[in-house]
């Protein structure tokens, strides 16, 4: 029997310094085949990469998504925000999803893996959701990247509410969703490498 530990609330994360997110430096926005390819070269090297995605929000009841629409992939130096509306981008996308030997490790990726299947027609290899871990770990709730972050570094993980709503189907994403997204997929690689997985 694992310890129960409790989750941090809201209110105690509040009070914790900030985690230093990634800066435009080191987002690298992907939005053509060339990029992709480029892109795929340096993912590739690495054993492991923070995994989500963005999906255009949906407010119509019954309205379905045709996301995601954007896809993150990061590794502890450096993240990636794929576009997914060019087709030779999308393809090289589906691909990193489906190589074999790479953890790619995110919260919350039920749904994300449910779309992926549904717009890339690709099973994705190696998805690590990281709740199930903390689960096992003993904590009960899901942790989320916030928790997670607060767990595990005592800092508190910044997100946008107003970038968690935009539109990721736009053709030009802003500065503030290029950061959020990239940081959502950094955050899940630096929380993989704390755990020790």
């Amino acid at each position: 029997m694992h310890p129960h530990h409790p989750t941090p609330d809201k209110e105690a994360i509040a009070l914790l310094p900030e985690f230093e997110r990634l800066g435009l430096d080191r987002i690298s926005l992907v939005s053509t085949g060339e990029q992709a390819m480029a892109a795929r070269e340096q993912l590739l090297a690495a054993k492991a990469w923070g995994f989500d995605t963005e999906s255009k929000p949906t407010f119509k009841v019954g309205e379905q998504s045709d996301g995601p629409h954007v896809l993150q992939l990061s590794t502890a130096e450096r993240a990636w925000v794929f576009q997914l509306h060019e087709p030779e981008c999308r393809a090289i996308a589906a691909d990193l999803l489906a190589q074999g030997g790479i953890v790619k490790a995110g919260f919350g990726l039920g749904d994300d893996r449910k779309r992926i299947v549904h717009k890339l027609g690709i099973e994705p290899q190696g998805i690590l959701e990281l709740n199930t871990i903390f689960r096992e770990r003993g904590y009960r709730k899901d942790m989320g990247v916030k928790g997670a972050v607060a767990v595990l570094f005592g800092q508190r993980f910044i997100k946008s509410k107003k970038a968690a709503t935009s539109n990721w189907a736009n053709a030009r994403l802003s500065e503030a969703q290029l950061v959020y997204a990239a940081n959502d997929a950094y955050a899940a690689i630096r929380v993989w490498q704390a755990l020790g997985v």
